[in-house]
């Protein structure tokens, strides 16, 4: 190959900074794990999960309290995907877009093509852990923020978080882009600067990055699914004593499936809770904290419509674990070097491959993902 990857670094960069436009505003805002120690497909990482200890008295004593102690747990990720990206030339493929002066352009798009493929690959992974959120905004079909400086959407968000315990200063509402041009379009007054006392922020109107609303860090991802309704009708809870905190339904009667990302309430509850394992064999389960108020046996459960989801949360929710791809010792790269997307922070590794009169170029990153605190994540919905 006539050009190492010293030569093809200015082309990754600028491709970098092109694919750093596009809409993936979960990957930075979910807690990284993002060593770049190699790790092979199937290989488990354990995040460490420490507990909340026990407050006491102060009580003068001739020695100090004998507290204190925890143990520290772990929640296991699966690194689950090992993904390439190849970019492929021929001797003469290269040979005639060098002499056409296209080369240059087209090594870059290709760059571009990788990281993009492989950065919404990661967020399309994050944005389907809607369906492991604690509780739901929103009304199904009835986009948010549709009248004009009312944010009532966002703040009921936010409560949910707040009162599942959610810090405070590290909280994110990932809109869908349905959801963010709805607000967008609003222009909440704290983004007109003519009607904020000099105060407000211009930047949403400009650029779409809608930066700290109500407490919140707002950003975008073109990565979240509409989820569709499982068709559970007339179920009836099952169980004389659902007490607040429960997180497993037995219910009886009723027809239709009641599906992992459904929404479901029950009568004499105005809380709306997402499903998190579909029903089976007369039970489903909610996500923590579980329920909010003691449930009535025969209390009704009903399954909301389909809906559009968009994610809040704290970045403890969730926790995105990237490595660079196992490689044998004998693998026949001629070249190797990693790049990392300095908006993302996804580091991700090129290597070159010398073939039969050709040339193959691999782009590649490896990654695991898990929400291990589902209380401090909600959807908004609509």
């Amino acid at each position: 190959m006539a050009n190492t990857l010293t030569n093809l670094l200015p082309a990754m960069y600028s491709a970098l900074n092109r694919v750093s436009r596009e809409r993936i505003g979960l990957i930075p805002a979910v807690r990284r794990d993002a060593q770049t120690a190699r790790a092979a497909i199937g290989q488990t990482v354990y995040s460490p999960v420490v507990p909340a200890n026990t407050s006491y008295s102060i009580t003068p004593a001739v020695d100090e309290p004998d507290t204190g102690d925890q143990t520290v747990g772990a929640e296991a990720l699966t690194i689950s995907n090992s993904v390439g990206y190849p970019i492929r030339f021929s001797g003469e493929e290269m040979k005639g877009l060098q002499n056409g002066g296209t080369y240059a352009d087209i090594i870059q798009q290709n760059f571009e093509q990788a990281f993009r493929s492989l950065s919404n690959d990661i967020e399309a992974d994050l944005a389907s852990l809607t369906s492991r959120a604690s509780r739901a905004q929103g009304t199904p079909g009835t986009a948010p923020f549709s009248t004009a400086d009312d944010l009532t959407d966002l703040s009921a968000t936010r409560k949910i978080l707040a009162k599942n315990g959610a810090p405070d200063g590290d909280m994110h509402m990932v809109l869908n882009l349905d959801h963010s041009a709805t607000l967008l379009g609003k222009q909440p007054t704290s983004w007109r600067v003519n009607e904020a006392g000099g105060r407000g922020d211009s930047t949403a109107r400009y650029t779409g990055n809608m930066g700290l609303l109500q407490g919140m860090m707002i950003g975008e991802s073109g990565q979240f699914a509409d989820h569709t309704a499982g068709t559970g009708a007339s179920y009836l809870v099952n169980d004389a004593s659902l007490s607040a905190g429960d997180t497993v339904i037995t219910v009886d009667g009723g027809t239709g499936a009641i599906l992992a990302g459904d929404v479901v309430t029950f009568a004499g509850d105005s809380n709306k809770y997402v499903v998190t394992s579909a029903l089976s064999g007369s039970v489903f389960r909610i996500a923590a904290p579980g329920l909010q108020r003691d449930i009535a046996d025969n209390a009704a459960v009903t399954v909301l419509s389909s809906y559009t989801p968009s994610l809040a949360f704290s970045s403890d929710a969730i926790v995105l674990a990237t490595r660079l791809p196992a490689a044998a010792e004998a693998d026949k790269a001629v070249d190797v070097t990693t790049i990392t997307d300095p908006v993302s922070g996804l580091t991700f590794e090129v290597r070159v491959y010398p073939e039969y009169r050709q040339t193959l170029i691999e782009v590649s990153i490896a990654w695991g993902f898990k929400m291990v605190k589902p209380e401090h994540a909600a959807l908004l919905i609509g």
